[in-house]
């Protein structure tokens, strides 16, 4: 695969923000980051895509709130990735779990930002980019932690499977060879 443009400029951000030295199942946020960017190209997800599957932790997320860049330094992030990447890292990070994960197939489908408190109705591409990074984030931890797997499997098969209606049939061959 070709090196993908601005890898290296994303790379270079995470090490010098620390992501490195961040335990993380499998290693540290550093090796997570780079297998999920990694696990995105195997999909022949686009490039803003596998982007930001490298950098989809930079702001914290609901589930990992250790933010390693505040939002007031968005412009870095798009400087260094393209700004559409950075849009997808934001709203990844935005994500407010509890009330959007329910609620992202309804018609209109519903979107909590999590910083703003807005509630948005984002459109099919939007929602199909949310869809892989969140599958290709939780099945990267799910294929290093055993434990994960156990206590979370369940539950991330059933986020997953209510998901599949917006995951390629690349992604969702994943889904089922590490879930179930």
């Amino acid at each position: 695969m070709p090196v993908l443009s601005g890898a290296t400029h994303a790379m270079t951000l995470l090490r010098a923000l620390g992501a490195g030295e961040i335990e993380h199942p499998g290693g540290s946020l550093l090796e997570h980051v780079r297998r999920v960017g990694e696990l995105l190209g195997d999909w022949d997800a686009r490039p803003a895509l596998r982007l930001a599957g490298l950098c989809h932790a930079l702001y914290g997320t609901d589930g990992f709130p250790s933010a390693l860049l505040p939002l007031a330094r968005r412009p870095q992030l798009a400087a260094a990735i393209g700004a559409e990447a950075e849009a997808l890292v934001y709203f990844y990070a935005s994500c407010d779990r509890k009330v959007s994960y329910p609620a992202l197939l309804d018609d209109p489908p519903l979107f909590r930002d999590r910083f703003s408190g807005r509630v948005l109705h984002p459109g099919p591409q939007r929602l199909r980019d949310f869809a892989e990074l969140t599958a290709a984030n939780e099945l990267d931890i799910a294929r290093v932690s055993p434990e994960f797997r156990r206590q979370r499997g369940g539950e991330l098969r059933a986020l997953l499977t209510r998901l599949r209606p917006l995951l390629s049939e690349a992604a969702w061959a994943e889904c089922r060879a590490v879930l179930f």
